[in-house]
């Protein structure tokens, strides 16, 4: 399975168009989108971007970020796309949904508590499953700040430790573009798409192990 993975749009059109020409040319099998599609904005934003990335005919699933406007999240599932609070499967492969961010500093539109991150987790999860998640686990290359704070979820972190996914696919912090692992599991932070950050990750859905990860630039 070609996993393309996004993160952090921030309704950008521009980044977005390119993406959409790029992969026009390419074969995958499913795209990810670990929220932030607006910077504070609603719906009809949000639907600016999607229609692009939809008009490429293949399988998309999202989650909504801190950051998107509050009636994003319903329209994600109105649109059949938005995996929050979830479980879907794509082509035999399990994702499950984290929207949202843990607890910030700023008061922004969607944060949880770590008591929250851990039930979705708990409620969704099966074995082999890839987790989809805006807020990184904590600790990683994929939470870390300018300042150097590691400002990620705890109560990720700890599921990581002990279910073992294969892969969890995150966002949420612009300057952690990064590939991590927490024993067998990869943990892959694209980089925001609005500075032309993206992911293709090469998953193999039999034996649910990822093979590769390459990190690109539009």
């Amino acid at each position: 399975m070609r996993i393309v993975a996004i993160t952090d749009i921030h309704g950008r059109a521009g980044p977005v168009r390119r993406l959409v020409e790029k992969l026009g040319e390419q074969s995958f099998d499913v795209l990810l989108i670990a929220g932030d599609i607006t910077n504070f904005s609603g719906a009809e934003t949000a639907r600016k971007v999607l229609e692009q990335l939809l008009s490429l005919g293949k399988p998309l699933l999202a989650v909504h970020g801190n950051c998107d406007g509050r009636d994003v999240p319903a329209f994600l599932e109105g649109l059949g796309v938005g995996i929050h609070d979830r479980r879907v499967e794509v082509g035999g492969v399990g994702f499950v949904g984290i929207g949202g961010s843990n607890v910030t500093p700023f008061s922004t539109v969607w944060e949880l508590s770590e008591e929250e991150i851990a039930r979705i987790l708990e409620s969704n999860y099966r074995e082999g499953d890839i987790i989809l998640s805006h807020v990184p686990p904590k600790d990683t290359k994929a939470d870390r700040v300018h300042s150097g704070l590691h400002v990620g979820s705890s109560a990720l972190r700890e599921f990581i430790e002990r279910e073992e996914p294969p892969l969890v696919v995150t966002g949420h912090i612009h300057e952690a573009r990064s590939v991590d692992r927490l024993g067998p599991t990869v943990i892959v932070n694209p980089g925001p798409l609005f500075r032309n950050y993206y992911a293709v990750i090469d998953f193999d859905e039999k034996k649910r192990v990822v093979r590769e990860v390459e990190l690109e630039r539009l």
